[in-house]
């Protein structure tokens, strides 16, 4: 069977894994026709906040600064329940693991959170306890318990167990659930480990050949066979070894005749893989046959979609340098961008990914800065060590202590609040600075919503003293785009201050 996308050659094999308002109206009488006076501290020049809640990524602005052009997302397959739906799916698949969060962030506020082992497992008193608590089976904690840590719900910092963010949000939002549904679809193969007699080469293999029966699954839209799947699957390891040049399953060494063993032993590999993606909610099975459930034929259709954008990356971005890669990345929107994250950390080492997207981030352009703090969000905790050194670095600061943040559990609505005054004014000149090189007039205006300061003259004030070295540039830039005369005058003497060292 052919194959939906391209994408493996094209992505370095990536795995598809199942594993800125203006200031507007009349302002009162703040600048003066005399040049040396000052603005008056009871100026109306205030800062009027949007209606909504500021993102607390200064990426969002920055991004925009790029382009505002959304893409149209393809609409998933006829049938598929709204998010909605999905996501009351998605919570009956999680409830166990849920509860045993839950249970788990109660006994951390009681000051006695549970502490796993190094392996990340629960210890049998611990799992005795919320058995008792819960009214479940010591083995159902245990698997609530894991559940919870594949989907997000539940991390672990120095050994002790916290809350995810997503366990915050699961009750109010549909996109979390389903985003941590999914990193639940990724691991199937770690709810449900294969039978320990099986070479772990032989397991690895058929995880490499699972996403075309899956393909099958979905685009015959109903029950399968199981004949038909261990045909596919059969089919595609064959193709995979002969790509290695090594000898396919059914055929002896010397090229002679079939195995007898061989279509038992990938029969028994598919019975394993078909119940790995029922244990996680993917698909039924029936009598002889295998049907994906909505929530896995969604899941499928998005890793598509996630696959074939990477593969389409403009100019080559997986094969190209962390900097020109995120530059590439810039005019994507944030789920494609995000593709394409994965696909070019997906063809490199962990550790030289990381340190290649920090000396990235360490250079002169602001938007590069953003979005490889947002690469580095995919990489997650294997970049914990080097985005805490980075805290170190003045330009790296803010964007290391909000990736910090974010990264042990904090709400994405209040991670703003790690950041002194003085570091969150660093980061608006650092967002503006952006804008500035990259941007259209309207956004550095509206760029003014996200300052922390309730007034211009207090933002001023403020950006003049933290030292920012695009600070003249970012001034210059806001006074030339805004359409108010007096305040676009009072930004433009602050710029003239900072450039000749005045107050």
């Amino acid at each position: 069977m052919p194959r939906p996308c391209p994408a493996r050659a094209e992505a370095g094999r990536a795995p598809f894994r199942l594993g800125f308002l203006p200031v507007n109206g009349k302002t009162a009488s703040v600048t003066s026709r005399k040049p040396e006076e000052k603005l008056p501290r009871d100026s109306r020049l205030r800062l009027v906040r949007a209606p909504h809640a500021k993102d607390a990524r200064p990426l969002a602005t920055a991004r925009r600064a790029v382009s505002d052009r959304r893409s149209r997302a393809s609409r998933p397959p006829e049938g598929t329940p709204a998010a909605a739906e999905l996501a009351r799916q998605a919570r009956a698949v999680l409830a166990d693991a849920v509860r045993v969060a839950r249970w788990a962030d109660a006994e951390r506020a009681r000051g006695s959170a549970p502490r796993p082992a190094p392996t990340g497992t629960l210890s049998g008193a611990a799992a005795e306890l919320a058995a008792a608590t819960l009214r479940l089976t010591p083995a159902q904690v245990r698997a609530g318990w894991d559940r919870a840590r594949l989907a997000g719900l539940v991390e672990l910092h120095g050994g002790t167990a916290r809350p995810g963010w997503r366990l915050r949000a699961w009750d109010r939002d549909d996109a979390a659930v389903l985003r941590g549904w999914v990193a639940l679809f990724d691991a199937w193969s770690i709810v449900h480990p294969a039978p320990a007699a099986i070479a772990p080469a032989a397991v690895a293999e058929v995880v490499e050949a699972v996403p075309q029966v899956l393909s099958l699954l979905q685009l015959s839209a109903g029950p399968v066979l199981v004949p038909a799947l261990l045909d596919l699957l059969g089919q595609r390891v064959a193709e995979l070894r002969d790509e290695r040049c090594e000898v396919p399953y059914g055929t002896d060494a010397d090229g002679g005749g079939d195995h007898p063993a061989s279509l038992a032993f990938l029969s028994l590999l598919l019975d394993w893989v078909l119940a790995g993606l029922a244990a996680v909610g993917a698909l039924t099975l029936g009598e002889g046959s295998a049907t994906l459930t909505p929530l896995g034929s969604w899941a499928v259709w998005v890793k598509l979609e996630q696959i074939c954008v990477a593969a389409q990356s403009p100019a080559g971005n997986i094969e190209q340098s962390a900097e020109d890669m995120l530059r590439g990345c810039a005019r994507l929107t944030p789920g494609p961008a995000r593709a394409e994250y994965r696909a070019w950390l997906a063809a490199r080492p962990v550790g030289s990914a990381v340190t290649e997207l920090l000396d990235a981030a360490r250079g002169e352009d602001a938007l590069v800065r953003g979005l490889a703090f947002e690469a580095l969000r995919v990489v997650g905790a294997p970049a914990e060590p080097e985005v805490r050194a980075a805290t170190d670095e003045i330009f790296l600061r803010p964007y290391a202590l909000l990736w910090l943040a974010e990264h042990e559990g904090t709400d994405p609505e209040d991670v703003t609040a790690v950041l002194t005054r003085e570091e969150s004014t660093w980061l608006w000149v650092d967002t503006a600075a952006a804008v500035a090189d990259h941007g259209e007039v309207d956004l550095m205006v509206r760029h003014l919503d996200s300052a922390v300061q309730g007034t211009v003259p207090a933002l001023l004030d403020e950006v003049r003293a933290v030292g920012h070295p695009r600070t003249v540039q970012v001034l210059v830039a806001l006074a030339a785009a805004h359409p108010d005369p007096a305040l676009a005058k009072a930004v433009r003497r602050a710029a003239f201050q900072v450039h000749t060292g005045g107050v």
